[in-house]
């Protein structure tokens, strides 16, 4: 391919690429004609932090016309859609109806196509898996010129290789997929606030046999006795009819950042200062409040592109799962090779995977513990501390989710997704992205 290259990025900045091509097609049945050049990749809402949704020198697809809904049945919560529809789009036809998303992450601002090849997990990952469990059936268009309809008994092997594909497997036209019922748009929500590491898991267990929504934020820049010091968060929808529903309407965000801040603004002196005021923002440790769904499920949609915080550098964020045996030891020392490389988080959070198995062939989650980590990009000291994390994450037979990873090494990818060696018999030959080409190195 010739002609201008593209500058493309994903949500963390980090890395910027240039693409050789970026298309915009209007209808489904343009798709099959854009996977006739050598290197493809289709891109959604761009929300994934590395690689991954990236292509360096290949083309991009770029799914924002495909928005139309194809049917949605209010009496029984089935929706298909088409890929570049939003979460946030299917929020705003489906809550008034008694609906809500089975599976959401922290934003609102994915689309479906990403959602089914990252196969997103959201706070209540323990009672129901990730996004893939609740995939009916999908529409892939393959370079061959065919359009598979894949469902867990059509053409299995494709479905389970597209859940967490990667975008890998061709170009997905349509999802179709079970919501779940509600009463309210309002939450009624508990926070606790914990001393300790021990403490912040302990809770978050716990909190997980009373409450199908749970997440905890804990202060990476504090060690010693107090480290892991945090909040718990649970929440459940409110069961009683309430005639919300009928007036919702979703709020735009209270603040857009207009352009890069300056590199001191995220620095460690000013998140450990963020973390000191988050942490002690209630005098009560354990607070009850009912609000609507938005804050509690998507706090940082109320400020438009807060990415551009992180400055010009942008951020990196870093996303593991450790199993339950072993796992507290292993998040002390990710926590203690952070602090002793002066990397500071602005945010790190901490949930539980649970028994529910996704059908997704690549999927990330497994039972365990999982921390979540986002970071102003500072070079070379971060790099080398997150290689040290992934050296205690191997150790204990972990994994790095690859939508939020933008510099695992290969051997690490190989030796923690075995289900790689199986999962390359299914890749589109016209499919790639930069993710991919760094990490499948056989």
């Amino acid at each position: 391919m010739s002609g201008p290259l593209h500058v493309v990025e994903s949500w963390g900045r980090f890395p910027r690429v240039e693409a050789a091509d970026v298309q915009s097609p209007q209808w489904s049945s343009d798709l099959g004609s854009q996977l006739q050049s050598e290197s493809v990749l289709a891109y959604g809402c761009g929300r994934s932090y590395g690689d991954v949704c990236l292509n360096e020198g290949g083309r991009i697809v770029h799914t924002r016309h495909l928005n139309r809904f194809l049917s949605f049945h209010p009496s029984t919560g089935i929706l298909r859609a088409e890929s570049g529809v939003t979460l946030e789009d299917v929020l705003n036809l489906v809550v008034p109806y008694g609906w809500f998303l089975p599976v959401t992450p922290g934003t609102r601002y994915v689309s479906l196509g990403g959602a089914v090849a990252n196969d997103i997990h959201g706070k209540n990952h323990h009672v129901a898996g990730t996004f893939g469990c609740h995939v009916r059936a999908l529409e892939l268009v393959r370079s061959d010129g065919s359009r598979q309809v894949c469902t867990v008994s059509d053409h299995p092997d494709l479905f389970a290789a597209t859940i967490g594909g990667l975008g890998l497997t061709g170009i997905i036209s349509w999802v179709e997929f079970q919501l779940v019922r509600i009463a309210s748009v309002f939450v009624q929500e508990v926070q606790e606030r914990v001393d300790t590491l021990d403490d912040l898991i302990d809770t978050t267990v716990s909190a997980e046999q009373q409450s199908e929504y749970v997440v905890s934020w804990f202060d990476v820049t504090v060690g010693g006795s107090h480290s892991g010091r945090g909040l718990v968060l649970r929440g459940d929808f409110v069961k009683e009819e309430d005639g919300s529903l009928q007036q919702h309407v979703l709020p735009k965000p209270r603040l857009s950042i207009p352009r890069e801040a300056p590199s001191w603004l995220l620095s460690r002196p000013t998140i450990r200062m963020f973390n000191e005021v988050w942490y002690r923002r209630s005098f009560r440790r354990i607070v009850r409040k009912r609000r609507h769904y938005v804050p509690f499920f998507y706090p940082l949609d109320t400020i438009a592109r807060w990415n551009l915080l992180y400055g010009r550098r942008g951020m990196l964020q870093y996303q593991c799962v450790v199993p339950f045996d072993g796992g507290r030891e292993a998040l002390r020392e990710i926590i203690g090779i952070l602090n002793k490389k002066g990397v500071s988080s602005f945010l790190a959070v901490v949930k539980t995977f649970g028994n529910v198995r996704s059908p997704g062939m690549l999927s990330f989650p497994r039972p365990g513990l999982t921390l979540t980590l986002d970071m102003p990009n500072i070079g070379l000291p971060l790099l080398t501390a997150l290689n040290e994390c992934d050296r205690v994450v191997r150790e204990v037979r972990g994994r790095v989710y690859p939508a939020k990873d933008a510099r695992m090494s290969s051997e690490m990818f190989l030796e923690t997704y075995p289900e790689a060696q199986h999962f390359v018999s299914f890749i589109d030959p016209h499919c790639s992205s930069s993710f991919w080409r760094r990490v499948w190195k056989p």
